[in-house]
């Protein structure tokens, strides 16, 4: 039998055998560390970046400075990895930028390992031009810049070399022309987000060599012509795709079903129309968000509704839809927290589903030709309040239990719902509404002892 060790045995045991495992650490190159302070300085030069923080950065530096190690066979080398620039928050308290903030790409170049580069409303003064960042090389997976108005220029050239590339964000820059068919080399890129810059016309780009794309977002920008059929290769595994708040035209392309996964769509405030609502997202089950508002596509809402239970929120309005409202959308859509159907020519009465909807948490029914009874509880007024929007329906009419609710506000806009229709000859002797009934009777029993007689009359003659 083995003999009993202590753990004070053992534990000199590894204190004999842990120098043979030990290997050297480097500390963080020279190259690199003084790069650190002149991006430091060209993004604040108010801050003595250089005393406060004169030791070794990998050992401490400002947040936002991040480094990492690289076993080299028995050394241990340190290297930047990331660099965060703009104060967001106590949690993200990054170095903070002044109004003249600068940026120049030569300044990276030390930075061989650098995986992160992110900026947050640095460039706001000082007009910028959008640095080269291709000689990072293809260590780099994230570039961000939010909230820098003051970057200027184009894509063009810029990117094409960063194979490595995951994440793409200009986002609020004024960044213009178009994208580069040259993107098509970023073939790990998993987020394309171009919003709220100044791009323009067609895009040409093939975005089928791009099949880890999760998320495209090209927002409220000046793009034009036809959404890329390219868009609607199987292959692609896109999440999210919105290209609101542009001037897109023609046909929605219907080959967006093979989007198998796609979860978020918004083609909202183009230019598609006439078409009516594409029949194909009735294709898609795993849709939780679809925006079509400010298109003008015209038609009938079809039943398609089946399929797509998952929906939480749908965004219909001002397309110029015409005809009844199906009740198969409250049959199958009750997982729905919003839904706009406001600014359409939309007729007909709400039906009567509409009240079953649990989950809604906004409804806009506003400006259209509904008319007719709401079909609203006070316990679904209690949860949704003034979020239920009816406005501009003159033939809406609610009960007068809604109308003085103390909860949605709308609802005392409408008009009271008639009485029961009561025949004006059931009152010509101030009968009651139970005596009318009577009358009615009496009357029937009259006109058949009448129509009997005639009968009985006209075979006697006979």
């Amino acid at each position: 039998m083995a003999p009993k060790l202590s753990p004070h045995t053992v534990l000199a045991f590894c204190f004999v055998l842990m120098p043979s495992f030990v290997v050297s650490q480097q500390p963080l190159n020279s190259a690199e560390q003084e790069a650190v302070y002149q991006v430091l300085h060209s993004i604040n030069p108010e801050v003595p970046w250089r005393s406060l923080f004169p030791d070794d950065l990998c050992s401490s530096a400002p947040h936002g400075v991040v480094c990492d190690f690289f076993d080299d066979n028995a050394t241990v080398s340190s290297h930047i990895t990331e660099l965060s620039f703009g104060y967001v928050s106590d949690y993200s308290p990054n170095p903070p930028c002044t109004p003249d903030s600068t940026l120049n790409a030569s300044l990276f170049s030390p930075f061989t390992h650098l995986r992160k580069l992110f900026f947050y409303k640095c460039l706001t003064e000082t007009s910028v031009p959008l640095p080269d960042f291709s000689s990072l090389g293809p260590s780099l997976e994230e570039l961000v810049f939010v909230e820098n108005p003051s970057l200027l220029g184009s894509l063009s050239g810029r990117m094409s070399t960063l194979t490595s590339l995951r994440r793409l964000v200009l986002t609020g820059t004024n960044v213009s022309g178009n994208i580069p068919d040259g993107f098509g080399n970023l073939i790990n890129l998993e987020q394309l987000t171009l919003s709220r810059n100044n791009f323009s016309g067609e895009i040409s780009l093939n975005f089928e060599k791009l099949k880890k794309l999760k998320v495209l977002d090209l927002s409220q920008n000046r793009f034009r012509g036809n959404v890329p059929r390219s868009l609607g290769n199987g292959s692609i595994e896109l999440l999210k795709l919105d290209l609101s708040f542009n001037a897109f035209s023609g046909k929605i392309p219907d080959n967006l079903k093979s989007l198998k996964n796609l979860e978020f769509l918004d083609l909202s405030y183009n230019r598609f129309g006439n078409f009516g609502l594409p029949l194909f997202l009735g294709e898609m089950p795993s849709l939780k968000e679809v925006y079509l508002s400010g298109n003008l596509l015209g038609g009938r809402i079809p039943e398609m509704w089946e399929n797509l239970r998952s929906i939480l929120g749908m965004g219909l309005s001002g397309n110029g839809l015409v005809g009844n409202i199906p009740a198969s959308m409250g049959v199958n859509l009750r997982n729905l927290c919003y839904l706009g159907l406001d600014n359409n020519k939309l007729e007909g009465t709400v039906p009567e589903e509409f009240g079953l909807l649990e989950s809604v948490r906004e409804l806009n029914l506003e400006n259209n030709y509904l008319s007719g009874k709401v079909p609203f509880s006070t316990k679904f007024l209690a949860k949704i309040g003034d979020k239920l929007k009816l406005d501009g329906n003159p033939e809406l009419c609610a009960d007068e239990e809604l109308r003085s609710a103390k909860v949605g506000s709308s609802l005392g806009k409408l008009k009271p719902c008639n009485e029961p229709y009561i025949p004006t000859y059931a009152l010509l002797h101030g009968d009651s509404p139970h005596q009318s009934s009577a009358s009615c009777l009496s009357m029937l029993s009259g006109f058949v002892f009448l129509l009997w007689l005639y009968m009985d009359i006209h075979l006697t003659v006979s």
